[in-house]
């Protein structure tokens, strides 16, 4: 089983960047599809960004498209989401997920790291 940490998270005003960090254990990572999600008070958890196995492929809800930017690095066991341009509804914790299927990669979880976007 992979185990995943997520970091990065923290306070930022509008329109201002982020970049999440997803630090996997194991020597599987590579044979997983990532994604991150995210769950805002009182709502469900949503789908935000998904990753193949060799990164070639990318998938993003239409919300971040275009300001967010998911990668991998499977040399450092890692995958990362860069948040440009971000607004106050992308306050949410974030999730660090895998598995595999690619555009739904949620069989195992990191536990997550706050993102609060100010106005």
């Amino acid at each position: 089983q992979v185990q995943l940490r997520e970091s990065g998270g923290g306070l930022v005003q509008a329109g201002g960047s982020l970049r999440l960090s997803c630090a996997a254990s194991g020597r599987t990572f590579s044979s997983y599809a990532m994604g991150w999600f995210r769950q805002a008070p009182g709502k469900v958890r949503e789908f935000v960004a998904a990753i193949s196995r060799s990164g070639s492929n990318t998938h993003y809800a239409d919300s971040v498209k275009g300001r967010f930017t998911m990668s991998r690095d499977n040399a450092k066991n890692a995958v990362y989401l860069q948040m440009n341009s971000l607004k106050p509804e992308d306050t949410a914790v974030y999730y660090c997920a895998g598995g595999t299927v690619e555009a739904a990669p949620i069989d195992f979880w990191g536990q997550g790291t706050q993102v609060t976007v100010s106005s």
